[in-house]
């Protein structure tokens, strides 16, 4: 990097490409670092952030106290209400009403329901390959890893995949007011007419499957229970918008930071059966996780203070070489240990065995299918703070 570490932060140019260095320079000389430009602190050693997303004074719970704060001045009520649907997802919740919200969601979303996806994720993908294979050129976020797992999550919750542009659309324009692009100032303003817009269709699908109940698991939201408990119709319509964001932006970025490190490193074998989580380990789709404190905590020698905002770094976390040695080294015969790809303890990703079972058949067959496929052109990274992925991943190749 050409400015010293101590100005460069995660959102830079460099660091958006590349922020491995820069992460791993904090580990080593401020593993809890004060950012004043962002006012949060970043958690960089693995055993500091697997212990902080074990802690409950680490609290997941950082709309409601945002909301609060905002309504002493209160502003665009678009945004308002965008908030108000952030508030209601099960990621922003600490027990009791977490652990109620993924009770009721994992009764219609079970490991037996993702297995059964198994044929029909392969024949998308396949079907997809199909389209780009004879092109000999593609662009693999937006012809393979965004439709596939897209479509995945929208037949899941019996959206018609007629609407999948629709979907990507309205994604794209939540990602900022989710997942922090702090250098951006309209991205409330956008995002919020992006979730406006969304939830106004989702409340559309739920209201006709009040009177002609669905199979598909928005159907099964509506019906789900526990004991005399249910999901209200606004945590339904929270809980569909999380899914179809959160069930394909993971995965999409997942695959995507995939097929590039197996591009990269010739040699390792795409369907090893470490692949998937040596991916997660070494670039995964989890940059940081936000948190905000709920009580004072003493961490690496820093006093994190009760309303600080913090960034554990799951993507330091899987590179110290405390815990997994030669970590700048992809390699998939390695034993990954416990990588914090998909987070740990009770927000541990409810979606973590339909991501790793799409990447498992996709990445592959990139490769079965396109040969040897080498990038095209310039990549473009996501210049967010919270997650890792990118926009494009031109790629040429003669199909095999």
């Amino acid at each position: 990097m050409s400015a010293p570490p101590e100005t460069v932060e995660l959102l830079d140019d460099a660091a958006v490409a590349d922020p491995y260095p820069l992460l791993a320079h904090w580990r080593e000389h401020d593993p809890v670092r004060w950012s004043e430009r962002y006012r949060s602190w970043f958690v960089t050693r693995y055993a500091d952030v697997d212990a902080a997303l074990r802690d409950p004074r680490f609290s997941s719970d950082r709309i409601s106290p945002y909301r609060r704060a905002r309504g002493r001045a209160p502003g665009d009520p678009r945004v308002e209400a965008a908030f108000a649907v952030l508030e209601d997802w099960m990621v922003f919740q600490d027990p009791p009403r977490h652990g109620r919200l993924r009770r009721l969601l994992g009764r219609a979303f079970t490991p037996r329901a993702v297995q059964r996806l198994r044929p029909r994720i392969a024949e998308l993908t396949d079907r997809l390959l199909d389209d780009v294979a004879a092109a000999g050129s593609a662009d693999l976020i937006a012809d393979l890893a965004y439709p596939l797992t897209a479509s995945v999550v929208a037949e899941l919750l019996g959206v018609p995949a007629d609407d999948l542009d629709r979907f990507k659309s309205w994604s794209d324009r939540i990602t900022g007011l989710v997942f922090g692009g702090l250098g951006d100032p309209d991205r409330h303003t956008d995002g919020a007419e992006g979730m406006s817009e969304l939830t106004g269709y989702l409340a559309g699908l739920i209201g006709q499957d009040r009177t002609e109940p669905a199979s598909g698991l928005l159907g099964a939201l509506l019906r789900a229970r526990d004991g005399d408990d249910t999901l209200t119709h606004d945590e339904v319509v929270a809980t569909g918008v999380l899914l179809l964001f959160a069930g394909h932006e993971t995965t999409t970025n997942l695959i995507g930071n995939g097929v590039l490190a197996l591009i990269r490193h010739p040699g390792q074998a795409p369907d090893a059966p470490g692949t998937v989580e040596e991916v997660l380990r070494f670039d995964g789709p989890a940059k940081t996780i936000a948190r905000l404190m709920i009580s004072d905590v003493e961490l690496g020698g820093r006093t994190l203070r009760r309303g600080d905002r913090v960034f554990l770094c799951p993507a330091a976390a899987n590179r110290d070489p405390e815990v997994f040695p030669d970590p700048d080294r992809f390699d998939v015969t390695r034993n990954p240990g416990r990588q914090l790809g998909f987070g740990l303890g009770l927000h541990y990703c409810l979606g973590a065995p339909l991501a790793r079972l799409e990447a498992s058949i996709a990445i592959p067959a990139v490769f079965d299918r396109l040969g040897s496929p080498v990038v095209d052109g310039p990549l473009r990274w996501q210049p967010v703070l919270l997650s890792r992925g990118l926009d494009r991943l031109p790629v040429r190749f003669t199909p095999a």
